[in-house]
């Protein structure tokens, strides 16, 4: 069994990641020693014991390497999976071993104190679209004008006071952005909580990969009606090209990423044929291996970059 020579990123994800695999291969080539593990081996393919001391120390353990945990200068968490619990649980004792494991395996990973590329914590809080959206606007990103309602009366008056055409996504995972009829809102609504917003019209969107300070904006033009709503319906029609920033966008932008505690931020804005950049959403943990093949924008080397310094806090 062998241990990573000298300190060690640790990479929180499945496998078969394959996003994951550039950040890695950059570091393996400067010699960076990586710990790859996925939350989904606990406890049945990975062991943990550690000790409180000053900090907790002791090792992660697959069955080939072992980690010193206090050894980790950094923590890349991508893309893990649930637990893989035992065959033969009741459901009573999954939910417990599960709960357990989550508590147990993440509370002393996120307790490390080192670089994470996005500590756990900050990416559940800026995963909140309505906080997002909070912090946008008063930032003065300028998002579009929006209501949150399970009331179709209300929703059913935001479209009126708009006087124009109102769409509706999903306020969880990412899903289409769909342009509605007003009449069609009926009492389903009530159902649960819904976000409807004003459409803004656009001259193309952009991504805005933001890692530590670089970042790495491409503008994405649709062509096609379909990819003109939501761009991620028609992948095949789209265009790219990188771009630049705005000072005062690049300086909002910068302030949100402090606010939320984030390393890593994929920004989504529509530019308006004015010119105007208009925030809709940030990931903090979103794709970007496309938009680095597409343009060759060095999104996985600054990633590797920040791995490999690391630093002594969150």
């Amino acid at each position: 069994m062998t241990e990573p020579d000298g300190e060690a990123v640790l990479v929180l994800t499945n496998q078969l990641d394959s996003t994951a695999d550039l950040v890695v291969e950059h570091l393996n080539s400067r010699g960076v020693p990586v710990f790859r593990c996925d939350t989904a081996e606990f406890p049945t393919e990975l062991i943990l014991t550690a000790t409180l001391e000053d900090r907790w120390a002791g090792l992660l353990d697959n069955g080939h390497r072992t980690l010193d945990l206090a050894r980790v200068r950094s923590v890349y968490f991508r893309r893990p999976e649930e637990f893989r619990l035992p065959d033969g649980l009741s459901e009573a004792g999954r939910r417990f071993a599960a709960a357990q494991s989550r508590a147990g395996f993440v509370g002393v990973a996120v307790a490390l104190p080192c670089l994470w590329i996005n500590h756990p914590a900050r990416e559940l809080d800026a995963n909140h679209k309505p906080w997002q959206l909070t912090v946008a606007r008063r930032l003065g990103l300028d998002p579009p004008r929006s209501i949150i309602t399970n009331d179709p009366e209300a929703a059913l008056k935001f479209a009126a006071d708009l006087d124009a055409p109102v769409i509706t996504k999903s306020l969880g995972s990412p899903v289409d952005t769909v342009v509605i009829d007003p009449a069609d809102l009926d009492d389903s609504v009530r159902l649960c909580a819904h976000l409807f917003q004003e459409w803004i019209d656009k001259a193309h969107e952009v991504r805005l990969t933001v890692v530590g300070d670089r970042f790495f904006p491409v503008e994405i033009h649709a062509g096609s009606e379909a990819a003109h709503i939501d761009w991620r319906t028609d992948y095949q029609s789209l265009t790219y090209r990188p771009t630049a920033v705005p000072g005062p966008v690049r300086e909002r932008v910068s302030t949100f990423m402090r606010e939320f505690g984030l390393v890593f931020g994929a920004f989504d804005f529509i530019v308006t044929p004015a010119g105007e950049w208009r925030f809709l959403e940030v990931n903090p943990n979103g794709q970007w291996s496309w938009i680095e093949h597409r343009t060759g924008v060095p999104i996985s080397r600054a990633i590797a970059d920040l791995l490999e310094k690391g630093n002594t806090g969150e």
